[in-house]
């Protein structure tokens, strides 16, 4: 959606979009960073506050700010600082007891099987795995944004009547009576995480909505041609698509999957009727989608209407469209890896 809604900007700037991959390893590596800080130094804050009661001598004296701050009562209005409410409590099982303690764990693990399913061998070889616990991610925003809801961080509403810096020495004396100190009073901040994700949600959920549509297109498979090494050429007709020479397309077999898409170079050059995609085995899909299109390969299909359903979504550029604005190109490739340059040779021979 990125992509095409940015064909009024240069390709200069078009271009970094190219590296879309990249960018979304080193946003993953940030939040796997900032969650194990935020982790730890939830850790150690509970267990700060399952201390702070210690300080209670036997007559009733208390020895810092942290343990008066702790023992305030709860008023109607929450009007506390310390979410552990007992002196008898464990650290563990009081986080366990919260929401954010409950929602925080669900958002780590949710991140850990995110994170660990997406090796690179995984994901060449178990690509289904990586693809589902993808989508954990689902489970990780309805977690973030449940995370605050409770609001066990407090802030104090009476600064004028305590002012932290003048007070915060003067514990013992904190009372209705002392017109410079009297008791703090705290409250709840509201959930403020929905105002960061709900654009990020409102543009995902409209991108969903555009590949849906276009799925609904009519894609007609004209002909399936075998090759070596395990490849098969797939060679499709639809309507109203333009394509430029190296883009790609994300393709759907409902018969394997419903939710998979995986993207795929057309070896097709724009000035053809048709489009073509080279699919080699390289995992488990390819393997089903290989061993589903072979028994059409040299058969005319004219009327077969035993051939698998196939949706497409695209085209989407990459940086093969700029080959014709240079006066000398290079192309290396190797494997099945030459597929965005057999586009360019073909628009080179039709010229």
């Amino acid at each position: 959606m990125i992509r095409q809604s940015s064909g009024l900007c240069k390709r200069s700037i078009r271009r970094q979009l190219d590296n879309n991959i990249l960018y979304h390893k080193w946003l993953a590596y940030s939040i796997c960073l900032f969650t194990a800080l935020h982790y730890y130094a939830h850790c150690f804050n509970f267990d700060n506050l399952a201390s702070a009661y210690e300080d209670v001598a036997e007559d009733g004296s208390v020895g810092s700010l942290k343990t008066v701050l702790s023992l305030l009562p709860n008023s109607p209005n929450g009007s506390w600082t310390n979410p552990i409410r007992s002196s008898n409590s464990n650290a563990i099982v009081e986080v366990c007891k919260s929401i954010p303690g409950l929602t925080g764990v669900v958002i780590t693990l949710a991140l850990v099987v995110i994170v660990t399913s997406s090796s690179e061998v995984i994901r060449r070889s178990y690509f289904e795995v990586f693809w589902y616990t993808h989508h954990l991610f689902v489970i990780f925003f309805i977690a973030l944004v449940l995370h605050g809801i409770q609001g066990v961080v407090h802030y104090q509403t009476n600064v004028g009547d305590n002012d932290p810096n003048e007070c915060a020495d003067q514990y013992e004396s904190w009372g209705p009576d002392n017109a410079e100190c009297k008791i703090p009073e705290f409250a709840g901040r509201d959930p403020q995480t929905w105002k960061w994700v709900i654009g990020p949600i409102i543009l995902y959920v409209i991108e969903r909505i555009i590949r849906f549509v276009r799925s609904l297109k009519k894609v007609t498979i004209t002909e399936v041609v075998l090759h070596p090494s395990k490849v098969v050429e797939i060679i499709m007709a639809t309507s109203n698509f333009r394509t430029e020479v190296g883009q790609y397309i994300f393709i759907k077999i409902p018969s394997i999957s419903h939710l998979e898409w995986h993207p795929f170079t057309m070896t097709s050059s724009p000035e053809e009727t048709t489009l073509s995609v080279h699919l080699r085995v390289a995992g488990d899909w390819t393997q089903k989608a290989y061993d589903l299109f072979v028994p059409y390969a040299g058969k005319d299909l004219t009327n077969d209407t035993t051939l698998p359903k196939l949706t497409i979504d695209g085209p989407f550029g990459t940086c093969s469209e700029d080959i014709f604005r240079y006066n000398v190109g290079v192309c290396i490739g190797a494997g099945i890896g030459i597929t965005p340059f057999a586009s360019v040779l073909k628009s080179m021979w039709s010229v």
